[in-house]
């Protein structure tokens, strides 16, 4: 199989063979796991992305090994202790998802590609444009049910280096249980006899409480907007990525006032998109806008208690909002007010009574029009990967 990208003058050629699937290496239990309240969310239901570009490695014991043995093996390995993501899902009565545990295996692809990794350059940044090179889409591989959970193609490059892009079920892993699992796969490829961080299911732990007491208000799932649309062509958007460096981030903090002045990098970051996107949509005055942002609730700060190793969804949603007209004529220092005072609220109590929200309402997907969704993915493990070419 053949397919060519043209961008500027590279031409990015990838033959890929027949997809497998990879199974766990040893036997495993066949058992049916249910999901939390949490996982069950509608606007989980979708597959995400990533992909890893690796160099060449200058190891002499690197010498001769080849990525895609190397990670297929690895993979087969990794599922005997994550052997519900070598399942399918199921639904019950009810329409609440679970897990049958049958092992019948995550779906692989090997590639090569006629391109080295420094050809690249730029566009290794999202939207990386070659992605449907790199992460061929299986006919029906993105289905909810009854289809493999995870996808994994492997494409190696002309330079000794390669590729490893990953599509899989939001339903079953948040971004920090993707790097944990990903990052188990790196642990096997590098000879390790099992994780450093073992795997913890329990879903059962953000289960809604009984009887369920819904004790906050949750704009983030207000029904009243969820279903609007922006007035925009929404077929003619640019995809494009924006670097804040510390030039970016000196010049944008000399827009605050002193009390504000040590927020984090991300606080400022986002108000200040926020803002501008606010500008850019050119809505009604009188319409309310929020931004929404991705919590960990790993954290020491929230109260769970989730065990080391939990790899469910544990992200909750805070939100700051405004009208529009208010938001726009406002300096900078009000947009980020709004946020630090959302962030100031998300505390136990406010989780839990999100996931009771989630459990008794069955809340839609989340909010479309003047809603900024925005997340923090520098602390999650992505970077930390390694195959054992570094």
């Amino acid at each position: 199989m053949e397919m060519v990208s043209p961008i500027s003058n590279l031409t990015f050629k990838v033959k890929r063979c027949d997809p497998e699937l990879i199974v766990p290496a040893k036997p495993t239990p066949h058992e049916v796991k249910k999901l939390s309240d949490v996982d069950n969310q509608k606007g989980l239901r979708l597959q995400t992305y990533a992909i890893w570009f690796y160099k060449k490695s200058d190891s002499p014991s690197m010498e001769g090994k080849d990525p895609v043995k190397v990670i297929k093996e690895a993979l087969g390995r990794a599922l005997v202790y994550y052997y519900p993501l070598a399942g399918r899902l199921k639904e019950d009565s009810n329409g609440k998802l679970m897990v049958d545990c049958n092992a019948q295996g995550v779906s692989f692809v090997e590639a090569d590609a006629d391109v080295k990794l420094e050809q690249l350059g730029h566009t290794i940044q999202p939207p990386f444009p070659f992605l449907q090179e790199v992460l061929y889409h299986i006919p029906g591989s993105d289905r909810t049910l009854d289809g493999p959970l995870w996808l994994v193609q492997v494409t190696r490059l002309r330079c000794g280096g390669f590729i490893v892009a990953t599509r899989k079920n939001h339903m079953l892993v948040d971004a920090f249980g993707v790097a944990q699992f990903m990052n188990a796969v790196g642990e096997m490829a590098r000879g390790a006899q099992h994780p450093s961080v073992m795997p913890v299911w329990h879903r059962e732990l953000l289960d809604g409480r009984k009887p369920p007491r819904v004790t906050r208000i949750h704009h983030e799932y207000q029904q009243d907007i969820n279903d609007a649309k922006l007035d925009i062509d929404l077929t003619n958007l640019v995809h494009l990525s924006f670097v804040f460096g510390p030039d970016q981030i000196k010049a944008i903090r000399k827009h605050l006032p002193p009390h504000l002045a040590t927020c984090s990098r991300f606080e400022l970051i986002t108000a200040c998109i926020w803002k501008c996107r606010t500008l850019a949509l050119n809505l009604d005055p009188e319409e309310v806008v929020q931004v929404t942002c991705a919590i960990n609730g790993r954290g020491k700060n929230f109260g769970l208690n989730l065990p080391s190793g939990y790899y469910g969804n544990v992200v909750f949603f805070l939100n700051a909002f405004s009208k529009a007209g208010v938001l726009c004529k406002n300096p900078l220092g009000y947009a980020l007010e709004l946020l630090k005072k959302a962030r100031s609220e998300m505390s136990e109590e406010h989780i839990r009574s999100a996931i009771d929200f989630i459990a008794t309402k069955q809340p839609p997907n989340y909010k479309i029009k003047g809603n900024f969704i925005v997340s923090d993915v520098t602390k999650v493990g992505f970077r930390e990967v390694d195959f054992g070419w570094g």
